[in-house]
């Protein structure tokens, strides 16, 4: 799904620009050449994370229960498994660098962006993905959404179990157990949309972004009708669904992601998630899509470097410090681009992801020394 990969990387850049115009000294520098953009990326850049949430909603639907049932070559713990190693491997390494960068820069980088020094239960939290969980301080920008990810694939695992256990307990037919799969998630959606995601104290849970998340997943069964009136009905509904949210409480992120899901529907219904053939112009945004991921992970630590090398030995004026800035995002790809080449594509082994545990668990008790 071509498409999908190139909104993706899109939406992996607009992160990447948030983040580059809240951290570090350099955005302060290069503002005034253009604040209004500089503005716009700092409060509403972070949108696209919604982006992010219904396109992971999207595709869990369609490995997980293309069916509305969890496939019957996927079991439960192998499939939470398997995310966990997709997710953690890239991420050990990505915290690993942030945790060196962050002790290299701690003494000439005077910025609230910069992290402390770890504490061991801290790093334990953080390769466990329960950091917020538990209190602890994120060591880089953006780990709050590997762990939100994990609970959200975690909480979709757990209701498609459900729905078989109900299936085989109650004797249902398949087709009456795949209605039972997709009622409980948007039971779940609704609760989250109306109720759970206007409750700030809950944005380190899963419940909080499931409504993003669970549309996503409605949206792919919605793209799986075979009759037209079908299709259109669950288009209507799901619209109905997220303007009724928005009427009870309006918040741009689930406007963003309500428009996010209908487009991608739209997409999936033409054809066009997977054209046969892509233009040579849109190569770059489709190679920017498989690394997102991996830029999402790797950005954090480079800005930090950027910003303190500029920051302390070139001369500050605004120009150079917008080519500073540039020069941040033109590194984040580069490491983006071998993190993803030299792990993120490898296959996770559970020997690798308890060496990558032990480094992180090393780095940052010798860095805090």
């Amino acid at each position: 799904m071509p498409l999908l990969d190139a909104t993706k990387g899109v939406a992996c850049l607009l992160i990447v620009g948030h983040h580059l115009v809240r951290y570090g000294p350099l955005s302060e520098g290069a503002a005034p050449l253009a604040p209004r953009l500089f503005g716009w990326l700092s409060q509403d850049g972070r949108l696209a994370v919604q982006v992010f949430l219904v396109l992971a909603g999207f595709l869990a639907a369609a490995s997980l229960a293309p069916a509305g049932l969890l496939r019957s070559d996927r079991s439960a713990m192998r499939a939470l498994y398997q995310r966990y190693g997709r997710l953690v491997m890239p991420y050990l390494v990505a915290l690993i660098c942030t945790v060196l960068v962050a002790a290299a820069v701690r003494p000439w980088l005077d910025d609230e962006a910069v992290p402390g020094a770890p504490s061991l239960p801290q790093l334990i939290a953080h390769g466990l993905l329960l950091q917020d969980l538990l209190g602890y301080e994120a060591l880089s920008a953006g780990v709050w959404y590997v762990a939100i990810d994990f609970q959200l694939f975690a909480v979709a695992v757990l209701v498609f179990g459900l729905a078989g256990l109900m299936q085989r307990y109650w004797r249902l037919p398949p087709v009456q157990a795949r209605r039972v799969g997709v009622t409980l998630v948007a039971g779940l959606v609704v609760g989250s949309l109306l109720v759970f995601n206007r409750q700030a104290s809950l944005d380190i849970t899963a419940i909080y972004f499931f409504g993003a998340y669970g549309l996503g997943m409605l949206g792919f069964w919605i793209g799986r009708a075979t009759r037209d009136i079908t299709w259109r009905s669950a288009v209507a509904l799901l619209g109905t669904l997220g303007l009724a949210a928005l009427a009870v409480d309006w918040r741009s992120r689930i406007a963003v992601a309500l428009v996010a899901v209908l487009a991608v529907v739209m997409a999936d219904r033409r054809g066009w998630l997977a054209p046969k053939h892509w233009p040579v112009v849109a190569m770059p945004l489709l190679l920017l899509g498989r690394i997102s991921y991996s830029l999402f992970l790797i950005h954090f630590p480079v800005i930090l470097l950027v910003n303190a090398i500029v920051s302390r030995w070139a001369p500050r004026s605004a120009w150079g410090d917008a080519a500073g800035l540039l020069a941040a995002v033109a590194l984040s790809l580069g490491a983006a681009t071998v993190l993803y080449t030299q792990v993120e594509q490898r296959p996770a082994t559970w020997r690798a992801l308890l060496i990558m545990f032990g480094a992180l668990l090393l780095c940052g008790l010798l860095t805090a020394l």
